[in-house]
């Protein structure tokens, strides 16, 4: 014995077979869609949780110190080598040394790179002695840049070099430079003229004791 359909409330009477399909087929959609949002949820905790595992896992510390550059020990050696003095830059409690080291060529230099060792101070300064060479040895190191004007510090007087365009792919936008006896000693980088100055003049008891000698 076939029973009667059942009367739908909202209808008030039975549903009709096309009704029926209709109200499954849109349970079955809302169903799947409830899925969907599950497995997207799972997905972002399971991505967060990865997330997480990744930045706790990493170590942390201190970032590595630049290495220690043996200046007194390089210069020794340089001097050694070329039987001949160098001036050593003294760095105090402001300059650290990034490198240290003779560059050979048509020209032999001693070359120093200094830095500031507080990080909030920005730039760097170039020391080169050019052995046996004098200011027309200087543009092979400025990109062809001449000297515009002389400034006097500490009683000597040094050429100064304004690289401008010439200079800017090297960051260089200073430089002076003078006669030591046989060398021509140059300061060239991106710190300030007063900075250079101020590191030239450390200089000057070196720079007049090898004129002296030469």
């Amino acid at each position: 014995m076939n029973r009667p359909a059942p009367i739908v409330a909202e209808l008030g009477r039975p549903e009709t077979p096309e009704e029926t399909a209709a109200r499954k087929a849109e349970s079955s959609r809302a169903y799947r869609s409830s899925q969907n949002v599950r497995s997207l949820v799972a997905a972002l905790i399971v991505t967060l949780a990865v997330v997480a595992v990744i930045v706790f896992a990493v170590p942390r510390g201190e970032p590595a110190s630049a290495p220690h550059v043996d200046l007194a020990g390089i210069s020794a050696d340089v001097e050694s080598s070329m039987d001949r003095s160098v001036i050593v830059p003294e760095l105090g409690t402001f300059w650290r040394v990034n490198k240290a080291e003779l560059t050979s060529g048509s020209t032999v230099v001693w070359d120093v790179t200094l830095a500031p060792k507080d990080e909030d101070e920005r730039g760097f300064i170039k020391f080169a002695q050019a052995f046996d060479a004098d200011s027309s040895w200087a543009p092979q190191r400025l990109n062809g840049t001449a000297p515009t004007d002389t400034v006097t510090i500490d009683g000597r007087e040094w050429d100064v070099y304004a690289p401008g365009d010439a200079g800017a792919k090297q960051n260089i936008t200073y430089a002076i430079g003078t006669q030591v006896g046989a060398d021509y000693v140059l300061l060239y980088g991106s710190r300030s003229a007063a900075s250079t100055a101020e590191l030239a003049e450390s200089l000057t008891p070196q720079i007049d004791s090898l004129s002296e000698a030469s």
